[in-house]
């Protein structure tokens, strides 16, 4: 079972049809027990990453999902992956889950904010089981960026300066663009996500 994590916040019942569409049992809760029981858990999320942090903290979420993190497939989405770092600076300073090393800032850029739209992605550092999504366009939503180091990165985007949109450490991975909003690419997206760390119970860096 996969869960989807509910914290009022996450584009919960469009990702959970997503997976559905792959052929995946799903579920959509706040429950530690139910986390507990799933394969792989999902952290969408849509909204600024102060106020996401508050509504985490309040279902008393955070330390529960830094530790099954470690344990299980974890993959956020939009919000979802910037709350995977360790600090985001939207409406002051707040922390994140700490689970890849870095912070989440403002995209510096001579764009118009946000990033809004679909935008290629650039595969980074040879990463082979993404390299057939080189070019490939996917939807984006977002004003602020993770900033982090090369070694995380899987794909970026162009906007006036590089976007992160796949990160990964270990089996946990995020997706800044909105993969259940991208069509086939981003179906397909999911698909390698699941295909890639199934059985995969590995330590992050």
């Amino acid at each position: 079972m996969i869960a989807i994590v509910d914290y009022g916040m996450g584009n919960v019942a469009s990702v959970k049809t997503a997976f559905q569409r792959l052929g995946y049992d799903v579920e959509i809760t706040d429950s530690v027990e139910r986390l507990e029981a799933a394969s792989h858990i999902i952290l969408p999320g849509v909204g600024s990453f102060q106020a996401a942090v508050e509504e985490i903290n309040q279902r008393n979420l955070t330390e529960p999902l830094r530790r099954l993190a470690k344990e299980k497939p974890f993959l956020g989405i939009c919000l979802g992956m910037q709350l995977l770092f360790d600090q985001g600076y939207e409406n002051g300073i707040s922390d994140g889950l700490g689970l890849i090393p870095g912070e989440v800032n403002r995209i510096e850029t001579e764009y118009i904010l946000p990033h809004i739209g679909w935008n290629q992605l650039q595969i980074e550092n040879n990463n082979q089981p993404f390299a057939s999504f080189q070019d490939k366009h996917v939807y984006f939503v977002h004003s602020f960026q993770a900033r982090t180091g090369q070694q995380y990165l899987v794909a970026t985007a162009e906007y006036g300066t590089k976007v992160p949109g796949i990160v990964q450490n270990g089996h946990v991975y995020g997706m800044q663009f909105h993969p259940e909003k991208s069509g086939e690419v981003g179906v397909d997206l999911l698909k390698l996500f699941m295909e890639k760390t199934n059985g995969d119970r590995g330590q992050q860096a």
